[in-house]
Parts: C-alpha cells; sequence; structure tokens
C-alpha cells in the first residue's frame, strides 16, 4: 500500500543500564517483576473501584465502547494492487481486528464487497496469543506477499511472518522474524533488507538494531549478507532500509538511514562497492522519489547550499547515485513563517504535500515541469486538518481525509493529475454538535512568543470561569497537534456541559521545524512555559477557573502534565497523567530512553542535567504542597516509554500522602489498550475521574 501514512515508531527496551543509587524505587523498573507487577495490582484494586462504582462510570463507557465499535465509521481504506482496497477493521465482533479488501467500484458505489485477508481474532484464538496487529507491508507492484507484524500484548517488539495475501495464508517455509524491533523492506520476492538483532545483544543502548543485512528467501538468518553497520552507541531508533523504487516496482536504490540521536541522522546508499555516505545535513529526511527525483525535507539550515529548515528539496537521484558525496539540491517548497509541510506523498507522476497554515490544512500537487515545479491546490474543506492517505503508483489518485472539531470526518477520492476531488464517505455524527462553536485564540509565552490554541465551547458559554474544562497538549517530536473530530470527548465531556481545548505549543510541528527545534534540550522549558500561558490565558478569558480547569497528556504528554502538576498545581484541579516520561534524570535507562536524548538532552551533560532537574517531575515531586488528585495510567506492556515510569511518580506520591488514582493494563502497549474494549474501558475511567475533579 503505497504512501500510506506511518507514525513514527519508537521501540523500546525493558531495562538498559543502571538506575541511580539514591533510587528507592528501582525496582519498579524490572517490567514484569513480580514485586512491580503484584504493588501495580495492588494500586489497580485500590483506584478502579472509585471509578468504576461511580454511577456514571457504565453509561461513559458504554458511549465511548459504541463510538469505538462503531460499524458506520469510515473505514481506513488504502490502495494495493491494481485498484483494489484494503483497510484494517475493528468492531464488536473484531476486537483484536480483520484486515480485507475490496475494489474500488464496490466500494465508491457504497456497497463494498469484503473478503477477508486476515482474521486477527481467529488466528489469535488458534494459536492461543494475544497478537495485536501492527500492520502488514506489501511487496510493490502486485502487493501479494505480505510481511505481516504481530505483537504479543500490544508491545513495540514484533513477530513478522510472510504472509500471501491472495490465499489468506502464511507462506510455509516463508520469511519469519523472531520477536524484536525489527526494521526492513522487501527488495524483490525473494530478498528483504532487514535490521535485527542477529546476535544477542546487537542492540544500541536504547533497543534498536543497528546492523543492516540482505535476507535471501529460504536462508537462516545467520546466513544474511551484511551491507551497512552502524554503532552500538548510536541513538535514535535504529538502523532502517529506504527502498526507492520507480512506478513500476523496480528498485531504483536502497539507502541505510542511521540516526545519531533523536533527530541527527546519516544517509547512506548502499552499492556493491559497500555503503556510500550522502552528503546532507544531519537533519533531513528522505521522503520519497518521483519523477527521477530524490525528495528531502530540511529540519535545519543548510547554510552552505543556501536553504532552510522546513525546505522541500529534490535531487536528481542519477546524479546522487553518481557522486553520493556531493549533492545538489533545488528548491520545491519554501513554507513562510505561519506554515509547516505536515506530510509528502507521491503518486504515478505527481508529488503530493500537505501543508498547514496557522494550523488549518491543504492540499498541493505538484508535477514535474522542465527543470522545476508546478503546483496546483486540491478543493478541499477550510479551516481542517486535511491528511494524505494513501497513493498509488498505478495512476495519481490518492485518498484524503478531512477532519474538524465538530465536524464529522470526510474522505476523498482525489486526482492529484486533474486535481479533481469527489467524496467516498463521511461519518456520521456522534454527538450534537449544534450547540458548539470554534474557536482560535493566542496566548503570549514567557519569552513573548505567540501560541496558538482551539477552543471548542458552548455558543451560549457564560465567561464567568465556572465551566468544566479539558486542555490536552504533546509539545514533542515535531508531533502537530491538528483539529480532529472529537467523537469520544464530544460524546464524554462536550454533550455534558464541557470545555475542550487544544494547545499548538512549541516541540510540536504546527509550524514546522523551527517550532519543533525552539524546545529542544537547553530550550525545553519553553514548552512549558507555553503550556502555562495557555492555562493562564483561558483563565484570564474566563473561560475557566482553577476550580473547573484539567488537562490530560500522554508520553511526552504525560511529561508535560507532570512538569505542570509540579512547576504549577495551583492552575489545575484534575490531571490526567498518560503512559508517561516521569524519572527525566533516570530516562536514559529506563525502556527506549536513551533513543530520545535528541530530544530532551543527556543527564549525564552538566549543563543539560541541570536543565532536567529544574522540571524532571519525579525530582520535582515534594511533600506538603496542594496537588490535585491525580490519575495515572500506564501499560505493563509498553515496552516504548515504560511503566516504570508511572508506577515511580505513583509510589512517590503515596510516600508523600497525597491521594491519587492509578491504573496500569496488564497489556496494551504504549497505547494501554490492547483492544477496542480496553480502550473504551481507559476512556469511561478518565472521564469519570474529570467528571468527579471538575464537575461536581
Amino acid at each position: 500500500m503505497k504512501a500510506r501514512i506511518l507514525a513514527t515508531v519508537l521501540a523500546g527496551v525493558f531495562l538498559m543500564g543502571a538506575a541511580p543509587n539514591d533510587d528507592p524505587y528501582a525496582w519498579m523498573e524490572e517490567i514484569e517483576g513480580a514485586r512491580a507487577l503484584e504493588w501495580a495490582k495492588a494500586e489497580n484494586a485500590r483506584s478502579l473501584p472509585k471509578l468504576q462504582n461511580d454511577a456514571r462510570y457504565k453509561r461513559l463507557y458504554e458511549d465511548a465502547l459504541k463510538i469505538a465499535t462503531a460499524t458506520d465509521r469510515i473505514p481506513g481504506v488504502g490502495f494495493a494492487g491494481d485498484g483494489a482496497l484494503r483497510d484494517y477493521w475493528q468492531d464488536r465482533e473484531h476486537v483484536r481486528g480483520v484486515w480485507r479488501t475490496t475494489s474500488l467500484e464496490s466500494y465508491r458505489a457504497g456497497k463494498p464487497e469484503w473478503r477477508t485477508i486476515l482474521d486477527v481474532d481467529t488466528l489469535a484464538k488458534a494459536e492461543k496469543a494475544n497478537w495485536v496487529w501492527h500492520g502488514a507491508d506489501c511487496l510493490e507492484p502486485d502487493e501479494r506477499l505480505c510481511l505481516v507484524a504481530l505483537s504479543d500484548g500490544g508491545k513495540d517488539a514484533d513477530i513478522v511472518r510472510e504472509f500471501d495475501a491472495e490465499t489468506g495464508r502464511f507462506v510455509d517455509g516463508g520469511f519469519r522474524l523472531p520477536e524484536g524491533k525489527h526494521r526492513y523492506a522487501w527488495v524483490d520476492r525473494d530478498t528483504l533488507v532487514v535490521a535485527t538483532e542477529w546476535e544477542k545483544g546487537q542492540v544500541t543502548t536504547s533497543g534498536y538494531p543497528y546492523v543492516l543485512k540482505l535476507l535471501k528467501r529460504g536462508q537462516p538468518l545467520s546466513a544474511a549478507q551484511e551491507v551497512f553497520r552502524g554503532d552500538a552507541k548510536d541513538g535514535g531508533y535504529g538502523v532502517s532500509p529506504i527502498v526507492l523504487r520507480d512506478p513500476d516496482g523496480r528498485v531504483q536504490a536502497i539507502i541505510a538511514h542511521r540516526p545519531l540521536d533523536t533527530f541527527n541522522a546519516e544517509h547512506h546508499l548502499v552499492t556493491e562497492a559497500g555503503p556510500k555516505k550522502l552528503d546532507l545535513p544531519s537533519k533531513a529526511s528522505v521522503q520519497g522519489y518521483v519523477a527521477g527525483r530524490l525528495l528531502v525535507s530540511l529540519e535545519q539550515d543548510w547554510t552552505s547550499k543556501g536553504f532552510r529548515e522546513g525546505d522541500l528539496l529534490d535531487f536528481d537521484l542519477a546524479a546522487v547515485k553518481a557522486n553520493p558525496a556531493s549533492l545538489a539540491g533545488k528548491l520545491v517548497l519554501r513554507p513562510t513563517q505561519s506554515q509547516a509541510i505536515e506530510q509528502v506523498a507521491t503518486t504515478r507522476n505527481r508529488l503530493v504535500v500537505a501543508l498547514y497554515d496557522n494550523v488549518k490544512g491543504q492540499v498541493l500537487s505538484f508535477a514535474r515541469k522542465g527543470d522545476g515545479w508546478t503546483s496546483t491546490k486540491l478543493d478541499l474543506p477550510k479551516d481542517s486538518t486535511i491528511s494524505i492517505g494513501s497513493t498509488t503508483d498505478h495512476d495519481d489518485r490518492m485518498i484524503v481525509y478531512a477532519t474538524s472539531f465538530l465536524t464529522p470526518s470526510q474522505q476523498f477520492l482525489a486526482d492529484a493529475g486533474s486535481a479533481q476531488t469527489s467524496m467516498l464517505r463521511t461519518a456520521p455524527a456522534r454527538f450534537d454538535a449544534s450547540r458548539h462553536v470554534v474557536e482560535q485564540h493566542w496566548a503570549t509565552s514567557k519569552d513573548g512568543t505567540k501560541v496558538p490554541y482551539f477552543v471548542v465551547r458552548p455558543k451560549d458559554l457564560k465567561f464567568d470561569g465556572t465551566a468544566p474544562t479539558l486542555l490536552y497538549a504533546y509539545g514533542g517530536f515535531l508531533v502537530s497537534q491538528t483539529p480532529s473530530y472529537a467523537a469520544t470527548v464530544g460524546k464524554l465531556w462536550l454533550e455534558k456541559g464541557g470545555v475542550y481545548l487544544v494547545a499548538n505549543i512549541r516541540g510540536g510541528g504546527e509550524f514546522g521545524p523551527r517550532w519543533h527545534n525552539a524546545g529542544l534540550k537547553l530550550n525545553r522549558m519553553r514548552v512549558y512555559d507555553d503550556f502555562f500561558a495557555v492555562s493562564e490565558d483561558l483563565i484570564q478569558r474566563k473561560i475557566t477557573s482553577p476550580r473547573r480547569l484539567g488537562i490530560m497528556g500522554g508520553s511526552n504528554g504525560g511529561l508535560l502534565m507532570g512538569v505542570a502538576l509540579t512547576k504549577r498545581p495551583e492552575l489545575y484541579n484534575a490531571v490526567v497523567i498518560q503512559v508517561p516520561l516521569f524519572d527525566m534524570i533516570g530516562y536514559t535507562h529506563i525502556g527506549a530512553g536513551a533513543s530520545w536524548v535528541g530530544e530532551y538532552g543527556d543527564p549525564a551533560v552538566p549543563a543539560e542535567r541541570a536543565v532536567i532537574e529544574s522540571y524532571s517531575p519525579y525530582q520535582n515531586l515534594k511533600p506538603g504542597q496542594k496537588y490535585p488528585r491525580v490519575f495515572l495510567e500506564t501499560s505493563t506492556k509498553d515496552d516504548r516509554v515504560h511503566p516504570a515510569h508511572a508506577r515511580k511518580a505513583a509510589a512517590r506520591l503515596k510516600e508523600y500522602g497525597y491521594d491519587f488514582l492509578y491504573y496500569e493494563n496488564i497489556d496494551g502497549g504504549h497505547a494501554a489498550a490492547a483492544n477496542l474494549n480496553e480502550r473504551a474501558m481507559r476512556q469511561a475511567l478518565e472521564f469519570t475521574y474529570l467528571h468527579q475533579q471538575l464537575m461536581d
């Protein structure tokens, strides 16, 4: 399924390195240690009845499950092979999910004739395994042979097995990779290019593979041929292959991507004579290949070549292969200060870009004309999040999505060549949005930077500070928080009289790499200052007050919640801390923490440690403070961030005598939910807590 948009995989390990000697809760870092699990189960038994015995919980759970399992959702279809569509679908009967296919013609007609490719529920039952679907990588152009990734309970580590999508069977004697954090791609039907833990312990300090090899059909892993090697000290997410193909599926180049830390990386052309390093800045991303051109985006200035952070460039691939040490790129697109390139994709003949302006989306289609590019804007809804769901190399068609807070999501079939679009699906409304309005406001941060945030509120809101309000933010890793249909929030919160806000603080990608780079390492407090500025601004506008203001965030956003709790507890009366980072002094030895040094800095470096110590929630928790009752959530199977962060936060709160709630899902991975039922349960727990804290 060419150009499907994949999230960055941030996998982890159980325990790397040694914990600080003075940490009394270091034993919680043994991810499935008997003592740690016993403690977590006891906290679940204490906390869950306080939420599940609330009269509101049952209805909130039923509403959340109804939304999660609704059969009239928009299928997330993508192109596969010549004209076929595929999607992965979950509902009440398929809580683990079913991978299925249909024709574009029947789908457009509104009566798709689905054929099951793989039923994960049936497979899990037959194999007595807690399988969680992690996707399939299929060999172009026909996409019949696929590498299916399955996770035990939702861990980032996968087992990979070759599957025949036509027969619906795993291939006897086919490619198979044991459980691990693999990076792989097809070369041809008999060859893979794979980075994995070839020998025990052959991973980086953050648990990722750094040796890339060619694996032939029928070969044992031990016989694979090495084509590139990084270093065990590398940061980031491990060496991974990038295979560039022409529209007919022929391989034009293989590139080894070698992360040095979270964001800095090298790119090496894999050749028969050995790898050759490409002349690219360390903060650059290969985005694709079309019309003979290699597409690259910049996350830093390339001063010597006259390019800026945020630029999209192209290179003649033939020239790149002829002289990889001296590249001459050309500018395709330079976003303005208010813009950001969110996605880059390709069709058979076109380059396609999802571009945002003040956090509002559009899609541009570029055609190669002579020595440059000309662009056309597609006709899509305004003031919305616009995302490219899938493209195909067979022609210039693509599937595009439009969504906003109050308008149900829409799915379009678009032609990148003609710029024509036609509606495929519109999701039904999940809550009554007729009484609400969306606004965009701007807060002024501590250093004078203007920070936008979205407000979803009742039209007749009384600006007297009494509205129960939920503020969500993330602020890291170049991840943008754009408007999306608030189905669950709408039903479980807005309909009940709540106000919902999303803050576009620095650290994210809402205004391109500059917005992200502004909050890295020594400048991390800018991210948190932005969040506090938004909180203060909405209080000053009397949208709400500290008594009625709650906040929510997960992972890096969970760290943000911890900083808010310890730095500005007087601003909030509810804090939902989901699968968080929390111990930032020890984070580099917990889970995949060592791979995030490029984001937060290294506690082993004195100047960076001083900044980290100033905000690390675990170290900044203190007794005798007026902290609100917080709700901490994590998952035993989270091998990315690691449950020790939430466990240790809860243990420290208990040590100091604070009231708090804790929920550790035994499965679920970094999403804290392994299936739809668990997801609905988590959401119902969260909103029961928010009702208790902010509406009672």
